[in-house]
């Protein structure tokens, strides 16, 4: 086995002026456009029709031209700007370029298919479309981080055979009458032959463009930053932070799926952007040196969402989250720290839920009582620590993809008997499939969250007081998790996780450990479950699925766990976050929407297959070096430890 090689050369063979003034004359163009008017009609949503005034995507392009514009200076050496490129690699051009192209291309092919052709493009449409070309055409004859040599990887041959077969399909699908009964038949058929055949040639042509493109990375160590006093260097973290406040709130904030799409594909290339700049690596040296600055920023930051709005349409959507990331956080211990893939882990919520809505005197409650808060939350969680410790006594002994079956059984269970106690089927206590409805809000010592409360001036709705209690809720968790996470216990956690036997071999207690979790992870839930009840007033058991469009449910769960990132506390929060946007946003799709939701998560998991925000060890396990073979003689000499 040998290392790879890397080299620094360009993909287009241009001299190094010429390149970087392409570069810099298509980021302008795409920056221009931003203020020209992209289509003569304000039937597509966000009205570009107008000169000088940015609206919706237009302001996606700006930001992507800007960037781009600026990563090429400061790859260029310009004085005052050498700082956002701190290695110096201008792959951090190409991947900004890269963005605007994907903007600038979305927004021309999405106006065209919304209004009905290419006709509909005014000037700054063409303009953007050709500018983003000709950044990515100038980017890529720059000198850029490759590998020496990429084979190309061809797949199975037989699946090409779905080329001619698709079109065959179709055709016959058309020649059928639609009144006989082989006509439904043939129509999906020929839909699923052709979303296949479009995803081989689609991973075909990414497997080619990989081979020509060969980009790497060259270990360039950061040079030595320049001193700044602290105030400065805190001030600098109190910027990033307010930077990703605002990215934030304007992905949560978009009014439609378009502008949404739009932003995730902006996000992703700025995002890549400027790690290989090397400015995400300087900033999280800051961080670092400044923890209790970073956390402190980083609450504060969150805390002011709600005051960034002017209703609460988007704070109830950011208070989903929130539940949604703080069950993720709670199954990541269970999944990234112990190793058991816990495949019903939603019934638990459900549990919490269900508890405090007992106990919090709704009228459709059978128990007619009214718990203060801190009685209900306790409630809830100490409810679901119980169910976890009952059902993992008897099922925790069983590993790999047993314990999945029966963790998944245990989802379903919950759910059913849920519905059987409507009084009919069994004891009258969760009503059914009608639930346990009208949960009264909380009221945390003489706090109504239910009611508007004006802080320094600004009125926050119920939703934003629900965000702010379910904020303290996740802040809880994760300082659970942290803790937990680099004890004793942890350790003895990721031991397992990575090899249960030779854990036992050196004394660790697995079955008691791996029931810690699932207990701790369960309690963690359930007190999640104790605010959503009450945020949503209602709960029913269709609530608490094993997989649904829409999340929260185990499939989404898990998939936020392993894609934002095991055993790290950042992960399961991006990717939470994420998980609950994009199905939420692509509404626009209609029928499509699952489909381009999984197209979406096939390419993430393809491109980063540790997650979004992975810890180390997990990094190192997809992308480790190769080690560099040892030389071997025809002759090998015998020791007494060698023989």
């Amino acid at each position: 086995m040998t290392t790879t090689s890397t080299e620094t050369t360009p993909v287009i063979p241009l001299p190094g002026r010429t390149a970087a003034l392409l570069t810099g004359l298509g980021a302008l163009a795409v920056t221009g456009s931003a203020l020209m008017s992209w289509t003569w009609t304000s039937d597509y949503p966000g009205d570009l029709t107008y000169y000088g005034s940015p609206a919706g995507l237009q302001w996606l392009a700006l930001i992507a031209g800007l960037v781009t514009l600026l990563l090429l200076l400061a790859t260029q050496g310009v004085p005052g700007l050498r700082w956002a490129a701190p290695r110096h690699s201008h792959n951090a051009v190409l991947f900004a370029a890269t963005g605007a192209l994907a903007i600038g291309w979305f927004s021309a092919l999405s106006i065209a298919n919304e209004l009905g052709g290419l006709a509909n493009l005014e000037a700054g449409g063409w303009v953007l479309a050709a500018g983003s070309l000709l950044a990515v055409a100038g980017a890529l004859g720059l000198p850029l981080d490759r590998r020496t040599a990429v084979p190309l990887r061809i797949l199975d041959r037989r699946l090409f055979l779905l080329v001619p077969i698709a079109p065959a399909v179709w055709f016959a699908t058309h020649a059928i009458p639609d009144d006989k009964p082989v006509a439904p038949v043939l129509t999906a058929l020929a839909g699923g032959l052709a979303i296949a055949t479009g995803g081989v040639l689609l991973v075909q042509l990414g497997h080619l463009a990989n081979t020509w493109l060969r980009l790497g990375t060259v270990q360039r160590p950061l040079p030595a930053p320049r001193e700044l006093p602290s105030w400065a260097e805190v001030g600098l973290i109190v910027v990033a932070f307010a930077a990703g406040l605002f990215a934030i709130t304007f992905g949560i904030d978009t009014e439609y799926g378009e502008l949404f799409t739009g932003y995730l594909l902006l996000a992703a290339a700025v995002v890549t952007a400027l790690g290989r700049s090397g400015l995400i690596a300087r900033l999280r040296a800051l961080t670092v040196k400044y923890q209790a600055v970073t956390t402190g920023a980083a609450f504060a930051a969150a805390a002011s969402f709600p005051f960034t709005q002017t209703s609460d349409q988007y704070t109830s959507v950011a208070t989903n989250i929130l539940i949604f990331a703080t069950v993720a956080l709670g199954l990541n211990i269970v999944v990234g720290l112990a190793g058991l893939l816990d495949l019903g882990y939603v019934a638990f919520l459900g549990v919490g839920a269900y508890s405090a809505a007992l106990v919090s005197g709704s009228p459709a409650s059978p128990i007619h009582v009214q718990f203060p808060f801190w009685a209900a939350v306790l409630t809830g969680a100490v409810v679901s620590m119980v169910f976890g410790v009952v059902i993992g006594a008897p099922t925790l002994r069983l590993r790999g993809d047993y314990l999945a079956i029966v963790t998944l059984g245990f989802g379903e269970i919950f759910r059913i008997t849920m519905l059987n106690l409507n009084g009919t089927t069994g004891p009258k206590i969760t009503n059914g499939s009608n639930g346990i409805p009208r949960i009264p809000d909380l009221q945390i010592l003489g706090w109504d969250l239910g009611k508007p409360t004006t802080v320094f001036g600004v009125e926050l709705g119920r939703f934003s007081n629900y965000y702010l209690l379910m904020l303290l809720v996740t802040a809880l968790v994760v300082l659970v998790f942290a803790r937990v996470g680099n004890s004793r216990i942890g350790r003895a956690w990721v031991a397992i996780r990575e090899d249960e036997t030779a854990a036992e071999a050196m004394g660790i207690n697995g079955f008691r450990l791996k029931l810690l979790a699932f207990a701790l992870g369960a309690c963690l839930a359930g007190l999640a479950g104790t605010v959503q009840a009450h945020v949503s007033y209602t709960v029913t058991p269709d609530q608490y699925t094993f997989a649904e469009a829409l999340p929260p449910n185990s499939a989404f769960l898990l998939a936020a766990v392993i894609l934002g990132g095991m055993g790290t506390i950042s992960g399961p929060l991006a990717g939470a976050t994420l998980l609950f946007l994009i199905p939420k946003k692509l509404e626009f799709l209609a029928d499509y929407q699952l489909l381009a939701f999984g197209i979406a998560l096939i390419v993430l998991m393809r491109v980063r297959p540790e997650g979004l925000i992975p810890n180390r060890r997990r990094q190192l396990e997809f992308h480790e070096a190769a080690i560099p073979a040892q030389p071997t003689g025809d002759t090998v000499a015998l020791t007494k430890a060698g023989a």
